[in-house]
């Protein structure tokens, strides 16, 4: 679809070429899975142990709000990083003309508006969710304007790296309020705000493994800011961590300790990947440990839905 896109296509099959290239289906399939598991575990967190989990279909307008986020923030790192971009993705839709920050810009908007208006819909006459929008939202623009000192954070790859990740725990923090407009979530939400946070970072240091003869100077990686070693190492502890708190998560929501076994497969796989990678540090290799954090990632979040749904019940009202 990019290859044939040109200027003379419409806007709308231009905008949806990059959204192919930058913001495929499964974004918005991840961005829905994560949304559905951070409302459900803050409602469940919120109530006593042993009711089923109440559903309204006003609970389904917050369905949009995680793709709306994401999407943002995508906008947000096609402005932060165009200009780097036109010389290390030159075949990009973005780089080659065919739309403009002009258009994401416009897009940005949109999905910043959604975002409060939905927020205040979850509200329910109150605050307390588009207070926690409020302070993912200030985070989400320091970043996109990199705390302004991105000359000095950006060569410093693993502390850009958490302080951009932080919006995550933020964000899924938001996501579990917006289930419970009656009052604060409780400070058990901590888990799932550690979930968001190792998951994310696991995700990240994996898809920016290089093999030795795809490093390129003006592109960041962690194998060149961590080595060769220390990279794959570090996915291996992250998803490690990453299990640790999930299983912590999953016992605080009532699931038994059956629940676990599930939570330590999702570290298994990105391991025995990063594992192939220490061995044959190759392109293919690095695709996969990449690969395998993201269906972790998913995985994280669907066990969250499975045990809640399983061993708490869920009921339409």
């Amino acid at each position: 679809m990019t290859a044939t896109t040109t200027l003379e296509s419409p806007l709308l099959a231009r905008l949806g070429a990059w959204a192919k290239e930058r913001f495929p289906p499964i974004h918005s399939i991840l961005a829905i899975v994560l949304y559905a598991a951070a409302a459900l575990a803050g409602r469940a967190l919120a109530m006593p142990r042993g009711l089923a989990i109440p559903v309204t279909a006003r609970d389904l307008a917050g369905l949009p709000l995680g793709i709306a986020f994401f999407l943002m923030l995508r906008v947000f790192d096609e402005h932060k990083d165009y200009e780097l971009d036109l010389s290390n993705h030159p075949q990009r839709v973005l780089s080659r003309g065919l739309i403009t920050l002009g258009h994401l810009k416009v897009l940005g908007v949109i999905a910043i508006a959604l975002q409060l208006a939905m927020s205040v819909l979850l509200d329910r006459g109150g605050f307390r969710t588009t207070a926690c929008w409020g302070a993912t939202m200030a985070w989400a623009l320091l970043m996109g304007r990199e705390f302004f000192i991105g000359s000095w954070l950006k060569p410093r790859l693993v502390l850009y790296a958490i302080s951009h990740m932080l919006v995550m725990p933020l964000a899924l923090v938001w996501m579990a309020q917006s289930a419970v407009p009656w009052a604060w979530v409780p400070r058990t939400v901590a888990w799932l705000a550690g979930l968001g946070m190792l998951s994310g970072f696991s995700l990240e240091v994996s898809r920016k493994l290089k093999a030795p003869a795809d490093e390129r100077p003006t592109v960041d990686s962690y194998t060149r800011s961590l080595g060769l070693r220390g990279a794959p190492i570090a996915v291996i502890v992250l998803t490690a961590g990453q299990a640790a708190v999930l299983a912590a998560l999953l016992g605080r929501l009532g699931a038994g300790a059956g629940w676990w076994a599930g939570a330590a497969a999702v570290a298994l796989l990105p391991a025995l990947a990063a594992v192939g990678f220490l061995r044959t540090p190759t392109a293919k290799a690095a695709k996969g440990v990449e690969a395998a954090a993201g269906l972790s990632l998913l995985v994280s979040y669907v066990l969250v839905i499975a045990a809640l749904a399983v061993t708490r019940g869920v009921t339409w009202v």
